[in-house]
């Protein structure tokens, strides 16, 4: 078994080496497998991927739920695993860093913090506050035995405030903040991706859901993006197959789903594994 440290440790030097990585996002210790099976150095989870197993929206999800899951892909695979963990379920900064060390209990390696309230009336933190709460997260994860990495997000363009200026200058207050990586949902074009990695010092994480398909990992790792998620697009994208075959049996009465089915035998090989 890989200890925890040697995962912070692998996942500290990815965001360190000249290549650009895909760190993928499984919604459970299955999707987690087959993902590893695959090659992938590293996994993030997905809280919108979560809360649709669940039968919710995002942001529906409890703290405790979040790291249930966290844990359950953990124990999955010998791969480096980051969280998904929303805005870390509280307001006050010394309320948010206090999910740090149940992060690290769960046997993540990485996680992140985002500035987004969950308000929809003040969607954003100001910025004094959202500063201290890093700052806060950032304390939380260095008193730790292992190196974690603590991701930033600055989550503007995901609630109605496309404004490239604030969201950049977010970014370097998080990096000076002692953020590790740093990251902005919702950028729509390699343009806004490279003024981005140009104005700031640290890591940068772009996220590439099912609405850009225009964008590549060669694009990105022109502009010097270090690492690339996908949120929920592999989650939508599933489901997107379970009701296409789901609706096909009950408007046609047909079952030519099972064509493009995951082959059992593969399947029983890889969910078989103790460790991918």
């Amino acid at each position: 078994m890989t200890s925890q440290t040697s995962k912070a440790e692998r996942f500290r030097a990815l965001h360190a080496g000249p290549a650009t990585f895909v760190i993928p996002n499984p919604w459970d210790a299955g999707t987690a497998k087959i993902l590893a099976s695959l090659g992938f150095e590293a996994l993030a989870t997905t809280s919108a991927g979560l809360a649709y197993s669940l039968g919710r929206n995002d942001g529906q999800v409890s703290r405790d739920e979040a790291l249930a899951n966290a844990a359950a892909i953990c124990a999955a695979t010998d791969l480096p695993v980051s969280a998904d963990l929303e805005n870390l379920y509280a307001h006050a900064p010394d309320a948010a860093a206090a999910t740090i060390p149940l992060a690290a209990a769960a046997g993540l390696v990485g996680c992140s913090i985002e500035d987004a309230t969950g308000d929809p009336a003040q969607p954003i933190y100001p910025l004094d506050v959202a500063v201290a709460r890093v700052k806060a997260a950032v304390a939380a994860a260095r008193a730790l035995p292992f190196p974690l990495t603590l991701t930033a997000r600055a989550e503007n363009f995901l609630h109605g405030r496309p404004d490239l200026a604030d969201t950049i200058a977010r970014l370097q207050a998080y990096a000076a903040a002692g953020a590790d990586v740093l990251y902005a949902p919702g950028l729509s074009d390699i343009g806004q991706f490279e003024q981005v990695v140009r104005a700031t010092n640290k890591p940068i994480n772009a996220l590439v859901p099912p609405s850009m398909p225009h964008l590549t990992v060669a694009d990105l790792s022109r502009v010097g993006v270090r690492r690339i998620s996908v949120g929920a697009g592999l989650a939508r994208a599933a489901l997107g197959g379970f009701l296409a075959a789901a609706e096909e049996i009950k408007t046609q009465g047909t079952f030519t789903y099972g064509k493009a089915a995951f082959p059992p035998t593969r399947l029983h090989s890889i969910l078989g594994k103790d460790k991918s």
